[in-house]
């Protein structure tokens, strides 16, 4: 099968309205129920049966048995790079009328990109982490300086087991709502990892949407100079 027909298909998987639901509910980085998935498809339960097995058949979402239940998440980070590409393409689409919601709002805010911070939070966590040297972004990639290994390390993000990961260690990702970089990769994973282990951030239900805490305002102001 030549690679233009194998790209045709996958783009015939994400381009139904309900497995795109899917899709990008599952782009908040939880592994979510077949019953989740029903809600964010809109559609019947049987109906999002098929589409969950067409998507698995494809290798974009990739299905965990634990206990008597399944748990649906992306397969690979390659297919969340995809799906956050497409997402950026969309934002410089031709704009359509939809009345903005709360819900709208917070996704600006702050939100999960797979499993890395975006929107207002992202991107303003890459600002400071390059201001301060820590971090270099380019449109090629990313680099974690020295002091940046030290500014992680004191912070309690341990950058080599990062490293050692078979995805990219660090890179720039298209926000789509900013449209300037925020941080992603596997540094990106782990510092989101960190903020959410000290509870500075809290999940909205059935939403990427995330809310700050306290403490996580905070936080981010001290330690990043971040303010939302």
């Amino acid at each position: 099968m030549t690679a233009d027909v194998r790209m045709a298909e996958v783009a015939a998987l994400v381009g139904d309205p309900a497995r795109a639901n899917i899709l990008a509910a599952l782009m908040g980085g939880r592994a979510l129920t077949a019953s989740e998935l029903v809600r964010a498809a809109c559609v019947s339960p049987q109906t999002t049966s098929g589409h969950l097995g067409k998507l698995a058949d494809g290798r974009l979402i990739a299905c965990v048995k634990q206990g008597r239940h399944r748990y649906y998440r992306i397969a690979t980070h390659r297919v969340a790079e995809m799906l956050e590409g497409i997402m950026a393409v969309v934002a410089d689409a031709p704009p359509r009328h939809r009345p903005a919601s709360k819900v709208d709002e917070a996704m600006r805010t702050a939100r999960t990109c797979y499993d890395h911070f975006a929107g207002k939070l992202g991107v303003g966590l890459a600002d400071a982490l390059c201001a301060h040297g820590y971090v270099l972004l380019t449109g090629e990639g990313g680099e974690v300086t020295d002091s940046g290994v030290a500014f992680f390390d004191k912070f309690g993000v341990d950058l080599a087991p990062a490293r050692g990961h078979r995805r990219i260690f660090c890179r720039p990702c298209l926000d789509w709502t900013e449209r300037r970089p925020h941080l992603g990769g596997s540094v990106g994973a782990s510092l989101a990892q960190r903020c959410f282990d000290l509870d500075w951030l809290k999940r909205m239900r059935e939403s990427r949407a995330l809310t700050l805490t306290t403490a996580g305002r905070r936080g981010l102001s001290e330690t990043f100079g971040v303010s939302l």
